[in-house]
């Protein structure tokens, strides 16, 4: 089982060599690109990144007009996240406590910031998700897509994969809506997944 502590170890052990992998938006799929690119214009008031890492997508937001925060659990991402991006602000925190009053934010990106998450802990933070964004508001959410909810190895810490349907619901009880879902298998890589979801009034 994956524990908030092994998930920090693990990545600030290999932050430089993830940021050389994986921490440029070249390095990463068009179609992520072209989906966070067109949620980002949907966005109305302050976003957050949660679980930024090397802040690459928080860069990108920002890019965009967005006034974006990048948070991460990784003292060492946060550090390499703001020589990088010197104009944006990235600051150290976990994704079950973010610090951000009660519903002031207008979107919520997180891109496989929960794949480590033991199951049992994502509704508390999908709960956490959607205290913070205000009624209407968005989270885009991306994880590895799953013929059922199990772990797998992963080169950090382990892993989970979940069944788009299994996530969505997870996300309906945390009082979203699911607007969209995404899913497709690049070679060479695992199944990806992605819902795009609003959160409910009340």
């Amino acid at each position: 089982m994956a524990t908030t502590r092994a998930v920090r170890d693990g990545y600030a052990a290999r932050a430089s060599e993830y940021t050389a992998l994986l921490g440029s938006i070249g390095d990463l799929a068009e179609p992520d690109r072209a989906l966070i690119e067109r949620w980002s214009e949907t966005i109305e008031g302050r976003a957050i990144d949660a679980g930024c890492g090397p802040g690459h997508w928080t860069g990108f937001l920002h890019d965009r007009g967005v006034e974006v925060v990048g948070i991460d659990l990784v003292p060492e991402f946060v550090d390499i996240a703001a020589r990088r991006f010197p104009d944006v602000d990235f600051r150290i925190g976990e994704l079950g406590s973010l610090p951000v009053e009660d519903a002031s934010l207008g979107g919520l990106l997180s891109w496989y910031s929960i794949i480590h998450t033991e199951p049992r802990a994502v509704p508390a933070v999908l709960d956490e998700f959607a205290r913070c964004l205000r009624p209407g508001a968005t989270l885009l959410l991306g994880f590895v897509d799953g013929a059922r909810l199990e772990p797998f190895d992963h080169a950090v810490v382990t892993a989970y994969g979940w069944p788009i349907r299994q996530m969505g619901r997870a996300l309906v009880a945390s009082g979203f809506d699911v607007v969209e879902t995404h899913a497709r298998h690049d070679a060479g890589s695992r199944p990806h997944a992605a819902i795009l979801a609003r959160r409910r009034a009340g």
